[in-house]
């Protein structure tokens, strides 16, 4: 019986030992802290925080400099400026220092002339018997010590003053105003350059009425053809005038207009004349003012329109040997009918130059010829002797323009402008 309970009672301690030992793992297994894990994205914040961090200590330390070189730029420019002032003050009190020193020196030099022509007044003889360093002391003469420049405190060069300074240099140093170029003086009129070897041909028409209108047209410097009048107080003293001057001379032939009221002058060719009248108005008008190279119509509206009338015209011509040119007074003109019939050449006005009689519309018109010269070859422009108190001063003014752009200038019968 005794041996029973003991083997119960240490089959008790052993469960209660299995017991506690089980107890004591679970605790242990409880009481253990578990791991900790830190995700990816709260990683990342983190760096980028550190970053941002370093980044802005970085940013500050640079805006530091900037603004202690900033203070000596401004510490700097004060001093310059102080300089300046300085140098400015000097300069104004210099010419006060030199008028001084003048008014010194002038003084000396009075009261050394007033000592030595008392002297020479004294003794003309003990000049004579005076050693050479005695005159060489009396020839000298107290010499004025110039004022020493005080030179002004030297500038510390910065880039800033280097830069102010730049300007200024510029301003007194300025270069002096270049030559004109050739294109920059051909722009007075704004003359289109010639094409097409294009070239001017100027006619002045109603000669023989005014000798002193006619002499600035003879002094242009091109070569022109003159129409002069028949029948009127200096149309023989007009056309010799043109030939000696070596300009062309044609027979301005006075034609009825078309109205009847408007008298066309002496030796007209008038509606009711024949062809023999014709012929011999034209040889008596060629005859008192001629050789003439050509004629052309004064007036005329109504002849011109007349193919009959101009039939003869032409015909005359082509016997004399002369040309004919058609003013185009009227835009019903026969001329070139006639002409292409007949098989005679011919010339016309493209231009009026003074249908105004300004400069204004003279230069307009003369525009509009140098264009018609581009685009033909050349063109024939019909100006007036009445007109000499702007258009040939004009014309001499345009003429070295027009030269200079490659136009060329012609009389009429040696011009490209005939019509077949």
């Amino acid at each position: 019986m005794p041996q029973k309970k003991s083997s119960r009672t240490t089959s008790s301690t052993t469960k209660r030992k299995t017991s506690t030992k089980r107890s004591s793992r679970t605790t242990r297994r409880t009481t253990k802290r578990p791991k900790v894990y830190i995700p990816a994205y709260k990683a990342i914040i983190l760096c980028c925080v550190i970053i941002t961090i370093c980044m802005s200590l970085l940013l500050v330390t640079t805006l530091k400099e900037p603004d202690r070189k900033l203070s000596e730029a401004a510490i700097q420019r004060y001093k310059e400026e102080i300089v300046d002032s300085k140098k400015q003050v000097e300069e104004v009190k210099e010419p006060a220092k030199k008028a001084e020193t003048a008014k010194k020196t002038e003084d000396t030099k009075k009261a050394s002339s007033t000592k030595n022509s008392d002297a020479s007044k004294k003794s003309d003889s003990s000049k004579k018997t005076e050693s050479p360093k005695q005159e060489a002391k009396k020839k000298e003469t107290p010499k004025e010590e110039s004022p020493k420049k005080t030179e002004p405190p030297k500038r510390i060069e910065t880039p800033q003053s280097k830069e102010e300074k730049k300007p200024a240099e510029t301003k007194d140093a300025a270069p002096a105003p270049a030559p004109k170029t050739q294109s920059e003086q051909k722009s007075k009129f704004n003359f289109p350059p010639a094409k097409n070897g294009a070239q001017l041909i100027f006619v002045f028409d109603d000669g023989g009425q005014n000798l002193s209108h006619l002499k600035p047209f003879l002094n242009l410097p091109f070569p022109i053809t003159v129409a002069v009048l028949p029948q009127i107080v200096h149309s023989k003293e007009t056309a010799a005038q043109v030939r000696a001057s070596g300009n062309e001379l044609i027979l301005h032939q006075p034609m009825q207009s078309v109205n009847a009221s408007v008298n066309p002058g002496p030796g007209a060719i008038k509606p009711d004349m024949d062809e023999n009248q014709i012929k011999s108005i034209l040889f008596n008008n060629i005859n008192e003012i001629g050789p003439v190279a050509g004629l052309n119509n004064h007036e005329g509206s109504g002849i011109t329109a007349d193919a009959e009338k101009m039939a003869t015209v032409l015909q005359f011509a082509s016997q004399e040997g002369i040309y004919f040119l058609d003013s185009r007074t009227n835009v019903e003109t026969k001329v070139p009918y006639v002409a292409r019939e007949l098989g005679y050449s011919y010339y016309e006005r493209n231009i009026f130059l003074d249908n105004e009689k300004t400069k204004e519309n003279a230069l307009k018109e003369l525009k509009k010829g140098l264009d018609l010269a581009n685009k033909n070859g050349s063109v024939i422009m019909i100006g007036h002797i009445w007109s000499a108190d702007f258009l040939p001063a004009f014309l001499q003014e345009a003429y070295p323009e027009l030269k200079a752009q490659g136009y060329t200038f012609s009389t009429v019968s040696k011009s490209k402008a005939k019509r077949n």
